[in-house]
């Protein structure tokens, strides 16, 4: 049997809002997101032994093996599933490690996606729902890869209609681990950051046929909250959501999850690839895409 392949698109958080910590340690949030036309790419060679192989230009940022999610999210679901089908995955890095574009994850989620071909499993079968999300919090969004409204600690998603919105990501090549940034956030068990009344009072997102201003415009109500802190940690975030802003077109620009990773939305592709490139000739040493959202 030939190889399977999918790709583990970049997931970004068009906005975050923390809406608390529960008493169990974990974060409730609310978070629009996207996801952009930048991804690893994740094969699947069908036989009796698990592993896990890694190649591409961020191979060697994704440190051991063994830790690696594909590996863990593989795992799990044959604890879920008796008698499931394996094999050897080959993973060709390409998107930034420890960077609020979901990497990570979104390799997790295609080996995920990857098994339930090679075993007919529906994305829709409740063990894969659960491995998924007992994987990562930002694993259920990435399965599906879709446009969404992500509440919860990840494991509630109501699709929504974006348009297709050229964008630039820019990554300074720093990793940031989102542990450090809910740290230094600082919320106790049991605080709420956001009240009821800012919940009752929640934008509605556009329609279908919504346009980019439209989404632009309800967007720049709603922030990242992680961006505070995460700029804390690493001011040189704030270094590249000046290079963003500064750029002709820009129609909104911030930090995708908990950082490094900063975005911005342009009206047309042609800005968005003059934007791109004045930033890679301005700072040739960080990780600049030039693309689209959806």
């Amino acid at each position: 049997m030939p190889a399977l392949i999918e790709e583990g698109r970049a997931k970004v958080n068009l906005s975050l809002r923390v809406v608390g910590r529960r008493t169990d340690g974990y974060h409730d949030l609310q978070s629009v997101v996207a996801f952009a036309d930048c991804a690893d790419r994740l094969a699947l060679d069908p036989g009796a032994e698990l592993k896990l192989a890694t190649t591409g230009p961020l191979a060697a940022a994704c440190g051991e093996t063994s830790d690696n999610l594909v590996l863990k999210a593989a795992r799990l679901l044959a604890e879920a599933v008796p008698n499931l089908k394996l094999g050897a995955f080959a993973l060709d890095k390409v998107l930034p490690v420890a960077a609020g574009i979901g990497g990570g994850s979104a390799d997790a989620a295609a080996a995920l996606r990857l098994l339930a071909r090679l075993n007919d499993l529906s994305l829709d079968d409740p063990r894969l729902q659960r491995v998924a999300l007992a994987t990562g919090a930002d694993v259920p969004v990435c399965l599906f890869s879709r446009a969404c409204d992500m509440t919860g600690v990840g494991e509630q998603l109501l699709p929504l209609a974006l348009p297709r919105m050229p964008c630039v990501m820019v990554n300074p090549r720093v990793p940031v681990a989102t542990k450090d940034v809910f740290r230094e956030l600082g919320l106790r068990n049991g605080e709420l950051l956001v009240g009821a009344t800012s919940v009752l009072e929640a934008p509605a997102w556009p329609d279908e046929g919504g346009s980019i201003a439209d989404w632009v415009e309800v967007l720049e109500t709603v922030p990242n909250d992680l961006e505070a802190p995460a700029l804390r940690i690493e001011p040189v975030i704030g270094e590249v959501l000046e290079a963003l802003r500064d750029t002709a077109g820009v129609k909104l620009a911030r930090m995708s999850g908990s950082g490094a990773t900063c975005f911005a939305i342009y009206g047309a592709p042609t800005d968005a690839h003059a934007a791109a490139e004045k930033i890679r000739r301005d700072h040739p040493g960080w990780w600049v895409h030039s693309g689209t959202l959806s």
